[in-house]
């Protein structure tokens, strides 16, 4: 199984005016602005999502499987999944087929555990196929197109690991003998949405 993202979120799930509020900057550097939005924030999303094996803001990725499941479904990672919007196959020539979307049902009741269901009736298609990457679904994932979608623990978990970023920019910081963590704040919050 592998994952490629084809689409990147548009927005992040916190702005800049939230997080300087949270760390009560006041000042106006572009270079600490710059920072915060480019690399702060954007680093706190993806470490929260991959705690969470969640996806924040709607973003548009493809599964590759080596082949179609023994099993009448196929698991969806990076819930919680907006759509399945096709699922393409390629056989040992590397011609590419669509699986038809009236053989399969998605269902996205369980938000941690998404799935798509072939019909009753239905099954896999017999094609041989490439040795590797011979299926792919490609998917869309994500609470919405809004920061605001995404829970409220989240949000704050990003904060709390922007806010340990902000003070402590080195690898391994030091005070005294401790070495200082990644706040336990940050994953007790995620835990709230998810079990990791």
């Amino acid at each position: 199984m592998a994952l490629k993202i084809n689409t990147e979120p548009e927005i992040e799930p916190i702005s800049l005016f939230e997080v300087k509020d949270h760390l009560r900057l006041d000042h106006d550097e572009h270079t600490e602005d710059d920072l915060i939005k480019t690399t702060l924030i954007p680093a706190a999303r993806k470490y929260c999502e991959l705690r969470q094996n969640r996806t924040y803001i709607t973003q548009t990725w493809e599964l590759w499987l080596d082949a179609f499941p023994d099993k009448g479904y196929i698991e969806i990672p990076k819930p919680p999944l907006q759509s399945v919007d096709s699922i393409k196959y390629y056989d040992t020539s590397d011609s590419e087929a669509t699986f038809s979307s009236s053989y399969y049902t998605v269902d996205d009741k369980d938000q941690y555990n998404p799935k798509v269901f072939l019909n009753y009736g239905q099954s896999w298609p017999s094609t041989a196929l490439r040795p590797y990457n011979g299926v792919c679904v490609t998917f869309v994932a994500g609470y919405g197109d809004d920061g605001y979608d995404v829970p409220q623990n989240v949000r704050s978990a990003m904060l709390l690991f922007i806010g340990h970023l902000y003070e402590n920019r080195e690898a391994v910081v030091t005070t005294g003998l401790n070495a200082v963590e990644i706040p336990k704040g940050v994953d007790a919050l995620l835990s709230l949405e998810g079990v990791f």
